[in-house]
Formats: C-alpha cells, sequence, structure tokens
C-alpha cells in the first residue's frame, strides 16, 4: 500500500511541478522580453530561476517526483506504475489548465480525460495482484541451471 501512496504522490509531484513551471515561466517571459530562456548562458539561466520562486519550486518539485517514483518502482510494476503516473498528470494538468489558466477545452479534450481515467483504471484494477504475485522465479524456470 505504501508504494501506492509513493506512486500518488509522485504524479501529484509531476502534476504541480509542470504546473508551477507554466506559471513561472508566465511571470518570466514578462522579462525576458521576448529573448529565449537560454540565450544569456547558464549564469543568466540560474540567475533568472532564483529569481523566480515558482519556477524554483516546480524544479524541485520534479525532483522530489523522482525520489517518490523510484520508492514506487521498487515493487510496482513499470507496467502499472508508468501508465498510471502519465495519464493521471496529464488528466490533472488539463483539468487545472481549464480552471486556472483560462485554457478552452473542447469536447472531444474533455471526452480525451475520461478516456485516459478509464484507463487508468483498467491498468490499476489488476495492479495489486500482479504486486502479490511477484516471486522470484527459480533457477529452472528463468533458464537456468
Amino acid at each position: 500500500m505504501r508504494y501506492a501512496i509513493a506512486l500518488v504522490v509522485a504524479l501529484s509531484l509531476n502534476a504541480a511541478a509542470n504546473l508551477m513551471i507554466k506559471f513561472g515561466m508566465r511571470g518570466l517571459d514578462a522579462e525576458l522580453g521576448g529573448a529565449g530562456l537560454l540565450d544569456g548562458g547558464l549564469l543568466e539561466l540560474l540567475r533568472l530561476v532564483l529569481r523566480h520562486w515558482v519556477l524554483l519550486a516546480g524544479l524541485v518539485c520534479f525532483g522530489l517526483n523522482v525520489v517518490f517514483y523510484a520508492y514506487a518502482l521498487q515493487k510496482l510494476p513499470i507496467s502499472v506504475a508508468y501508465p498510471i503516473m502519465v495519464a493521471s498528470t496529464s488528466a490533472i494538468i488539463l483539468g487545472v489548465a481549464a480552471v486556472l489558466l483560462h485554457e478552452r477545452l473542447t469536447l472531444w479534450q474533455w471526452i480525451g480525460v475520461a478516456a485516459i481515467l478509464a484507463g487508468v483504471f483498467l491498468v490499476a484494477k489488476d495492479a495489486g495482484h500482479q504486486v502479490g504475485d511477484r516471486t522470484p522465479a527459480s533457477p529452472a524456470a528463468r533458464g537456468v541451471g
């Protein structure tokens, strides 16, 4: 159960990181005045990131996401964890983009979100059984010996 919780924390941090970076870049764009993010070199990029706390917080969330996701992968099959991570994060970001960023989503996009969530349900449905069945194969079953 704690690995599933770690996965939920990881996907929440992933969604938060993406959204914070988007919000941070909105403020940064005004400061850059049309220049590219890397036009001033890496040192200038570092100074910009440090001045924009939301962008920095997003980067920290990405780092924490990796820690929790790695922990979840200790026991969860990647064939379950990765689709849940990507699909759930996508659905969260779409919803927040519509509400907080006032991005206009079409009916097809909302249908897509529903399909994504249905897919997450189907992928996660048997995840508990897969985790419980992860007993090491005997050497003969692995073709060794």
